[in-house]
């Protein structure tokens, strides 16, 4: 049997987890990218040693051009439906992963890449000349692995639909301006992007955070806009007793009495 190819590579260091799409030149993803990335999500959300999760492309010009549309045209309508409803629940578990997860967004962003990147909690781009958009209705589809449903979320239905039935892009400041994305960053190269967002996100690892404190917070955001103010609140309480019995919430709550920076574990 032939090896499979890598398309997605994970490396753990000082807490955070990079998970980095592999197919050059435009990183596009396939059903068996979907299934290596679905397995990394879990590798991390499994490991007590993994705070935060940075998602990220190789290259210097793409972080993510959307699915292969060469393996979209060699498929049936049938196992499209089947790719796209994997893809839809690979993107649901690294949502609802109960650690923060950074879109590091290393260049263009487009389509289907972008909506991978919305399912991240906070998208880092790089400065320069990279586009972000959903041009799908250009190639007569619209945006199917979350995008109409994540985007009008974050910015409402007529902005949403507008930017999506053009086709519209923006460069990395307009998209900040937007808030598509919460931080611009320069930098010379991809490695001198990645490594100050790594800098930067390790702010959010013990033991300088409560990582998991971060991680239940995020649950609360996600699940609970989607539900009722009651049905949310009752989350939020439920999550807030888990922290109360859990360590890093006496190391918080002893440090702040004895006034001293408190050393977090993430547990």
């Amino acid at each position: 049997m032939t090896a499979e190819r890598t398309l997605v590579t994970c490396e753990v260091a000082d807490g955070v987890a990079v998970l980095t799409l592999q197919n050059e030149p435009a990183n596009a993803y396939s059903y068996a990218m979907m299934r290596q990335l679905d397995g990394w999500i879990l590798e991390a959300r499994m490991d007590p040693d993994v705070h935060v999760i940075v998602l990220t492309g190789s290259g210097e010009r793409f972080f993510c051009a959307g699915a292969d549309i060469a393996m979209l045209q060699s498929m049936s309508a049938d196992t499209k439906y089947a790719f796209c409803l994997h893809a839809n629940e690979t993107l649901r578990r690294l949502e609802e992963t109960p650690k923060l997860v950074v879109a590091a967004l290393n260049g263009h962003t487009v389509g289907g890449g972008l909506e991978v990147a919305l399912a991240c909690d906070l998208r880092v781009a790089r400065a320069g000349g990279a586009r972000f958009g959903l041009p799908e209705v250009k190639l007569g589809v619209l945006p199917g692995t979350g995008g109409t449903q994540r985007l009008t979320r974050l910015w409402g239905k007529a902005r949403a639909i507008e930017w999506m039935a053009t086709g519209a892009s923006c460069t990395a400041a307009e998209a900040l301006e937007l808030g598509l994305i919460s931080r611009v960053i320069e930098a010379a190269d991809r490695a001198d992007f990645l490594h100050q967002v790594l800098t930067w996100t390790r702010q959010f690892c013990p033991p300088h955070a409560a990582s998991g404190a971060i991680g239940l917070m995020k649950r609360a955001c996600q699940t609970g806009a989607e539900t009722s103010l009651d049905v949310g609140l009752a989350l939020e309480r439920e999550l807030q007793q888990r922290l109360f019995t859990a360590g890093d919430a006496a190391e918080g709550l002893g440090a702040y009495a004895d006034k001293r920076t408190p050393s977090f574990r993430g547990r």
